[in-house]
């Protein structure tokens, strides 16, 4: 798997998990979600993603965007 398939992966991941934390234990989960769905879109504007710089750090093959 290449950074970008990680990445997005992960985001999705994330997302899911803390909508279903959310319904289940606490509505505060959904600030993890704003807080994923605003790093993923200020990464569509800027290009940077923490995630993909730990990634690229580890090893990981690059893909078209990061």
């Amino acid at each position: 798997m290449n950074i970008d398939r990680i990445v997005l992966a992960f985001a999705g991941s994330a997302i899911l998990l803390s909508l279903l934390l959310s319904y289940y234990h606490s509505p505060y989960w959904l600030w993890f979600t704003t807080f994923v769905g605003a790093n993923l879109l200020q990464s569509a504007f800027t290009g940077f993603c923490p995630l993909a710089k730990i990634l690229k750090s580890l090893g990981k093959p690059s893909g078209n965007a990061f």
